[in-house]
C-alpha cells in the first residue's frame, strides 16, 4: 500500500516540475518569448534620445548637446557596391572598410551597428543624397556633447564608444553606441542616457521595407535623458582652475554642512571639447602622451601626497582626546625635537621658544606635535596598542580609506597602524620614536586632496562630516541618498575642537598665513610643506617640496572647507595659502579685494621647477640604464 502512494507521489512531483518549467519558459522567461529580432524578414531601427543636460548648483548649463550623424550598417543587407567610391565619401581606406565590415558581421549580421561614427553636419548633408546607392547602409542621427564653459573636464568626464566588455555586461547597448566613460557621465549614465526607442520594420520577399511589423505592437518610443544638477559652483571652479595655470596639483572645496563639493580641480587640465567627435581618439592620445603633465590624471582624487603640517591638527586633537596634553601644555623647542640617542627632528622655531597648543599650531612647531604624538603612543602598555588607538582616531576623519562617494575614481591613501610596523620591523621592538615623523604628516601617511578637504570639513563641523558628493538634483528633484545625508562622527569629543580652531584662526591673524588674511572674513587654516622625492632603482631622489594648505571659513557657521596641494610649490604660504584665500573670498563675497595678489597667482608659474625635475629624472634613469 505504501509503495503505491510513493509511486503516485513521485508521478505528481515530476508532473509539477514539468508544468512549472513550461510555465517559466513560456510565460516568465523573456529570452524564450517570440521576438521580432528572430525574424529574418524584420529590420530593426533605433531611435536615440537626447542625452540629459548637466547644470551646476546655480543652474548654469555646463554640458549641452549638438547633433551628430553615424553611418550604420546591417551586414546581411549589404549588396555589391563601388568600394573605392564609398570609401572616398566616408574618408576611409579600403582596409578600414573591410575591417569594419568584418567586425560588424561578427557582432551580428542582422542587427545594425555603427560603421562610421560622428559625421559633421556638412558631411551628413553631402552623404545623405548618395546613400540610396549603398544598400545595407543608412545614416542615424545622434547627439554629441558640447561644453559651453571649458572647465571641469575631470569632473564631468566624457562619452565614448561602448567597449566589448561593456557589451557583454549590459545587454542594453549595441556595438558602436555611446556610454559615459568617467566622471559624472559615467556615474549617472543611466539617468543621463534616457531610453532608446526601437522600431521593427516588415520586409517583403524582395527585402523591401513595407511598413511596421505587426502594426508596431513591438515598437517603443525613445525617452529623453534626465537633466542633472551637480554640486559644483562652475564659476568658482573656473576661477580656481585659472589660479592653477602653470602649476600642478589639486584643489578640493566642500560645503561642510552638506558634504557638497564646490570645486574639484586637477591641474593641468584640458578643454573637455577635445574629447568630442571624430577627433576624440587623436586628442585623447595627445593628452595621454603628455606623461609629465598628465592632464588625464585626476590629481584631486588620485594623487597621494604626505599631508605635511596640516596633519598636526589631528595630532593635537588626538593628544587632547587621549588626555596626554591640554591646551595649556607647554613644550620648549630647541630648534627641533630630540629623541633617543641620536634622533633629532628639525624645526624652524628659535632656540628655546616655549609653545602651548595655540602657538604650536599657528607657528607650526614640529617639537610640540612630536611630543604630543610620542605621549599618545606611549600612553599604552605597548607601542602596538598605542599605534592602533592613534590610527583609529585618524581613520575616523575619513583618511586611509575610500570615501564611498559618487565620484568615478579615487584612492585609499594610507594611514599606518600597528600591523604595518610589525611587518616593517619584524626583528626589533619599534616604538613611538621609530615613526615620529607621523606626528607632522610625513612618515608613512599619504592622503589625496579630497581626503584632506574632508578632514578639514570635519574640523569645521567640530567632529563630524558628510560624505563628499557631486550630485545635487536629477530631473530637478533633490537627491537624498542615505550615505550622503547621515553624518559620520569622528572619535574626538566636540569640546576639543575649539582650542584647536582658535590656533587655526591665529594662523591667519599672526601666524604662517598672515600675509593671506582677508579683511572681514575669519579664516581658520594651516600651512604645510611636504617632502617630495622619487625612488629610482632603490635610490631616493629629492625634489622641490610641495606647497599645502587647508582652511575653512567663516570660523563660526562655516560655508567652505578647502584643501590645496601645489606640486613643487616650496612651502605652504608661497602658493597654496594665497590661492586658498582668494577662492574663499571669491566664494563668500563674490568678488576679490586684492587684485595685486590675484594677478600674482594668475601669472605665477612653477614650470621651471617641473622642467628641472623632469631633467633630473631622465638623467637619473639614463645613468642607471647605461
Amino acid at each position: 500500500m505504501e509503495k503505491k502512494y510513493i509511486a503516485y507521489f513521485s508521478i505528481l512531483l515530476v508532473s509539477l516540475i514539468f508544468i512549472s518549467r513550461l510555465f517559466y519558459i513560456q510565460v516568465l522567461a523573456s529570452k524564450y518569448k517570440p521576438s521580432p529580432l528572430n525574424n529574418s524578414a524584420v529590420a530593426v531601427k533605433y531611435d536615440y534620445p537626447e542625452r540629459g543636460f548637466i547644470y551646476d548648483r546655480n543652474g548654469v548649463l555646463v554640458v549641452a548637446n549638438q547633433p551628430s550623424y553615424d553611418v550604420m550598417i546591417v551586414p546581411r543587407d549589404v549588396q555589391a557596391l563601388d568600394t573605392v567610391e564609398f570609401c572616398n565619401l566616408l574618408k576611409i581606406d579600403k582596409e578600414t572598410f573591410l575591417k569594419r565590415y568584418k567586425k560588424a558581421w561578427t557582432y551580428s549580421p542582422r542587427i545594425p551597428s555603427v560603421f562610421v561614427a560622428q559625421l559633421s553636419k556638412s558631411d551628413y548633408a553631402f552623404l545623405q543624397e548618395k546613400m540610396y546607392k549603398y544598400k545595407g547602409f543608412y545614416i542615424q542621427k545622434r547627439t554629441l556633447r558640447q561644453y559651453p564653459i571649458k572647465s571641469a573636464a575631470n569632473v564631468l568626464g566624457y562619452i565614448g564608444e561602448v567597449s566589448p566588455y561593456q557589451l557583454k555586461k549590459n545587454s542594453y547597448y549595441q556595438q558602436g553606441e555611446l556610454i559615459g566613460i568617467n566622471g559624472v557621465e559615467k556615474q549617472y549614465e543611466e539617468a543621463l542616457r534616457g531610453v532608446k526607442g526601437v522600431k521593427f520594420i516588415q520586409r517583403d520577399r524582395f527585402n523591401k521595407e513595407i511598413g511596421p511589423f505587426k502594426d508596431g505592437i513591438y515598437d517603443t518610443l525613445a525617452t529623453v535623458g534626465k537633466d542633472v544638477n551637480i554640486t559644483l559652483d562652475i564659476e568658482l571652479q573656473k576661477y580656481a582652475e585659472d589660479l592653477m595655470v602653470n602649476k600642478r596639483g589639486g584643489i578640493v572645496a566642500i560645503e561642510p554642512s552638506t558634504g557638497e563639493i564646490l570645486t574639484l580641480v586637477s591641474s593641468p587640465t584640458y578643454d573637455p571639447n577635445l574629447l568630442v567627435g571624430r577627433e576624440r581618439s587623436k586628442n585623447y592620445n595627445i593628452l595621454h602622451d603628455k606623461k609629465y603633465e598628465n592632464p588625464l590624471y585626476d590629481r584631486s582624487l588620485l594623487a597621494q601626497y604626505p599631508p605635511g603640517s596640516p596633519f598636526k591638527i589631528l595630532t593635537g586633537l588626538i593628544g587632547l582626546q587621549e588626555g596626554v596634553i591640554t591646551p595649556e601644555t607647554r613644550v620648549t623647542c630647541y630648534r627641533g625635537f630630540r629623541y633617543g640617542r641620536r634622533g633629532f627632528m628639525k624645526c624652524h622655531c628659535s632656540y628655546g621658544t616655549v609653545h602651548a597648543l595655540n602657538s604650536g599650531i599657528h607657528q607650526s612647531c614640529n617639537a610640540y606635535f612630536a611630543s604630543a604624538y610620542k605621549k599618545t603612543i606611549e600612553k599604552y602598555p605597548t607601542a602596538a596598542e598605542g599605534m592602533k588607538k592613534w590610527s583609529d582616531h585618524v581613520k575616523s576623519f575619513g583618511l586611509g580609506d575610500f570615501l564611498h562617494n559618487d565620484l568615478s575614481t579615487g584612492t585609499r591613501g594610507q594611514v599606518p597602524d600597528e600591523k604595518l610596523y610589525n611587518r616593517m620591523y619584524p626583528d626589533f621592538a619599534w616604538g613611538a620614536t621609530t615613526n615620529i615623523s607621523n606626528a607632522i604628516g610625513q612618515g608613512e601617511i599619504t592622503t589625496s586632496p579630497i581626503q584632506l578637504a574632508n578632514m578639514t570639513a570635519a574640523i569645521a563641523n567640530r567632529g563630524f562630516y558628510y560624505t563628499p558628493h557631486i550630485i545635487k538634483k536629477i530631473d530637478n528633484k533633490p537627491i537624498q541618498i542615505d550615505r550622503f545625508v547621515v553624518p559620520k562622527k569622528t572619535t574626538i569629543d566636540p569640546k576639543h575642537f575649539e582650542p584647536v580652531i582658535e590656533g587655526m584662526l591665529n594662523v591667519f591673524e599672526k601666524g604662517t598665513a598672515r600675509a593671506s588674511r582677508v579683511e572681514g572674513i575669519e579664516i581658520c587654516g594651516k600651512t604645510g610643506t611636504a617632502e617630495n622625492f622619487s625612488i629610482i632603482n632603490g635610490e631616493k631622489v629629492q625634489f622641490q617640496d610641495h606647497s599645502i594648505f587647508i582652511a575653512f571659513a567663516p570660523k563660526d557657521n562655516p560655508k567652505i572647507a578647502i584643501a590645496i596641494f601645489v606640486e613643487n610649490g616650496y612651502w605652504g604660504s608661497r602658493w597654496a595659502a594665497p590661492i586658498a584665500s582668494l577662492i574663499i573670498e571669491k566664494y563668500l563675497k563674490g568678488t576679490v579685494s586684492r587684485p595685486y595678489l590675484e594677478k600674482r597667482m594668475f601669472e605665477g608659474s612653477i614650470q621651471d621647477e617641473y622642467e628641472k625635475q623632469r631633467l633630473m629624472l631622465e638623467q637619473k634613469i639614463e645613468k642607471e640604464t647605461e
